[in-house]
């Protein structure tokens, strides 16, 4: 019926948009910047499950303490992942360098004392190579503008817990997005993990309006 507004497809939209939004895209770089703990990781790996239907995707492991399997639970089938450990800072680089050049989709946790050119340069290589590049600082942040979407973890809650006692069940995770993928506004992105399938988008609001796309 015309004028008729159907609230059910409204929020189907909105939640595939968000979805859409946390996607590695070909020629993007996501940055994945909060506190060890809070679930970045399992995002991140999760984020590499689409493009893992399609072709090969690669892990670059900088604490050596990375398990295939995480990215088997989200949904990346073992034939299709790579793991490369590497806690070199200077060799890091060259190896982000070359699975850039033959690989469509790469996590790849960043070692402190990373300099800022040296991400730029990757994030140009990124574009230039059309492959989709999630970073994931282990110590600060990444450099303004580098990221077409930068996701900053503010929050976690976890259910399954009451009164000191249980089984913990779920976690909850909030975001700050923002970037030139947000079209400027920033958002809170809500997502959620039980621990044995992808993470998957919750909910999503507009918090403020911003003057500039910021990465």
């Amino acid at each position: 019926m015309d004028g008729v507004i159907d609230a059910t497809a409204m929020v189907r939209s909105g939640d595939a948009a968000l979805s859409r939004l946390l996607a590695a895209e070909p020629g993007r770089v996501v940055g994945l910047v909060g506190p060890a703990g809070f679930g970045l990781t399992r995002l991140g790996l999760s984020m590499l499950a689409h493009p893992a239907a399609a072709g090969q995707v690669a892990v670059i492991d900088v604490r050596g303490w990375m398990s295939p399997e995480a990215a088997w639970e989200v949904g990346v089938a073992p034939e299709r992942l790579v793991v490369v450990r590497c806690s070199d800072r200077l060799l890091w680089p060259k190896v982000v360098a070359a699975l850039v050049e033959g690989i469509p989709a790469i996590y790849a946790e960043v070692p402190a004392g990373i300099d800022d050119s040296t991400l730029r340069r990757l994030g140009a290589l990124t574009r230039s190579r059309r492959a989709a590049l999630l970073l994931r600082p282990l110590r600060g942040g990444l450099p303004s503008g580098l990221a077409h979407l930068h996701l900053d973890a503010r929050k976690v809650a976890w259910s399954g817990v009451e009164q000191g006692h249980g089984r913990l069940s779920r976690r909850r995770l909030f975001l700050l997005a923002r970037g030139r993928a947000t079209r400027g506004i920033e958002q809170t992105v809500e997502v959620e993990d039980d621990g044995t399938h992808a993470v998957r988008v919750v909910s999503g609001l507009a918090v403020a309006p911003a003057g500039r796309a910021a990465g």
